[in-house]
């Protein structure tokens, strides 16, 4: 049956019903409820923009987002992203989606934390970072409806202490590897979240390089 949220509906080809079962068994109910608003405010932003966006494409990469944050599916020397976005790429193939359909839902998540690149690629990959930065950072929050809002928050609750729940699961799946949060928004994270953190400095990096000048 399809569920129609905010005037979204939720894709139910069977790759996204499998989509769904899949991280619905491995991921929180904080992670779960956060990919499903993403795809859903992501919707909405694409639909404002009167982007032409493929739902299945746009819900895979927003369901498989932040898997590279959970126990079993990060790795200790890439970034979270890339874990998310080869996991989701693994995923698709025995669906017989393109090459160019798989790369578009690796990117979005692969970039999802990258500010200011995503929005100018295609609708995957913009309206995946769309859906993110409203969800936890409040960007572009005015441009959505109350109604809008509230039926999202409705379907897939964030609780009372979601700002600081999410910044703790983002700690847990990075602490681990903090070098890979070199050069992107995670860095903030550790620097919150971890005692005696030291964040790599790029001007060190170049300063401290082999070439002579």
């Amino acid at each position: 049956m399809t569920t129609t949220i905010a005037g979204i509906q939720i894709p139910d080809s069977a790759l996204a019903r499998a989509t769904t079962e899949y991280i619905r068994d491995i991921e929180s109910d904080l992670l779960y409820h956060h990919s499903r608003r993403v795809f859903l405010f992501g919707a909405l932003s694409g639909e404002r923009q009167h982007l032409a966006y493929d739902p299945e494409l746009l819900y895979v990469g927003a369901m498989f987002h932040d898997l590279g944050l959970v126990e079993g599916h990060r790795s200790d020397d890439e970034r979270f992203e890339v874990d998310g976005a080869n996991a989701a790429a693994a995923f698709l193939k025995p669906y017989g989606l393109s090459d160019d359909d798989i790369e578009q839902v690796w990117l979005s998540i692969a970039l999802h934390t990258t500010p200011g690149v995503p929005k100018h690629l295609r609708p995957t990959v913009a309206l995946v970072t769309a859906g993110v930065e409203m969800d936890v950072l409040g960007m572009d929050y005015a441009a959505f409806t109350t109604v809008q809002r509230e039926a999202v928050v409705h379907a897939h609750p964030r609780g009372e202490g979601f700002k600081e729940c999410i910044i703790c699961a983002f700690a847990d799946g990075l602490r681990h590897r903090p070098q890979t949060t070199f050069g992107n928004v995670k860095t903030d994270v550790l620097k919150d979240q971890v005692p005696g953190f030291t964040p790599m400095n790029f001007v060190e990096v170049i300063r401290s390089s082999p070439w002579t000048a």
